[in-house]
């Protein structure tokens, strides 16, 4: 079975290892999933699995929703998502089938993704870490300012336009991250929580996809 499973983060605190060594860890409340759906290359061009996570109202939902995951014999889903799998694996799933954190017992490394926390506009000083105009005496007012940009034109000869990719201010945050390689420390199946190694994107109580590490590190492989 493929390893993986939709979560929201609870947040960070420590474990100790079995020597004592202090390791902060993410709590992940990771699952139940439902599966509602299951893929085939006859019908839909590739073998995936889609499972949904947490059941709300059906006021809450749509109708078109409500009778896809009718289709399974599940309530409404919140939120659904699809992982590939090989054609072979197939048979291992059913519609309606439950997936929880234990498909990640023998996992040691997973990659998390989600929304990292949204922060609004903010300025170059803010955004990028620049260090600002010079504050001392006779200085107008500009001391986080990003300075001057006019100068920096494109190497087209076609004016003053800006370079693509300039940093500059603007909307930060809110968008989607991945965390590779992130270590499991332990995986609590009586309460469905999942630990693992250092910080993953988003607020607390965020949405999260776990996946088993698809690509490790070069002082991972050994």
């Amino acid at each position: 079975m493929a390893a993986s499973i939709l979560g929201r983060k609870v947040g960070m605190t420590r474990a100790y290892t079995e020597e004592g060594v202090n390791v902060p860890v993410t709590v992940i409340q990771a699952g139940p999933c439902k599966i509602t759906q299951i893929k085939t290359p006859e019908r839909d061009g590739y073998a995936a699995v889609q499972v949904g996570f947490e059941e709300i109202k059906p006021r809450r939902s749509s109708m078109p929703l409500i009778g896809h995951d009718g289709k399974a014999g599940l309530a409404p889903q919140r939120t659904h998502r699809e992982f590939r799998v090989d054609e072979s694996e197939l048979e291992g799933y059913e519609l309606g089938q439950d997936i929880t954190v234990e498909v990640l017992s023998d996992v040691k490394y997973v990659d998390v993704s989600g929304t990292t926390k949204g922060k609004g506009f903010q300025g170059g000083m803010r955004r990028h870490g620049f260090k600002g105009q010079l504050a001392s005496h006779g200085v107008e007012r500009k001391h986080r300012s990003p300075g001057s940009i006019g100068g920096h034109a494109n190497n087209a000869g076609m004016g003053g336009s800006i370079k693509k990719g300039k940093r500059m201010a603007g909307r930060t945050g809110g968008s989607a991250q991945t965390i590779r390689s992130l270590d499991v420390v332990a995986v609590d199946a009586d309460n469905g929580l999942l630990l693992v190694k250092g910080p993953v994107p988003g607020p607390r109580n965020g949405l999260l996809y776990i996946t088993e590490a698809k690509r490790l590190y070069k002082n991972k492989t050994g």
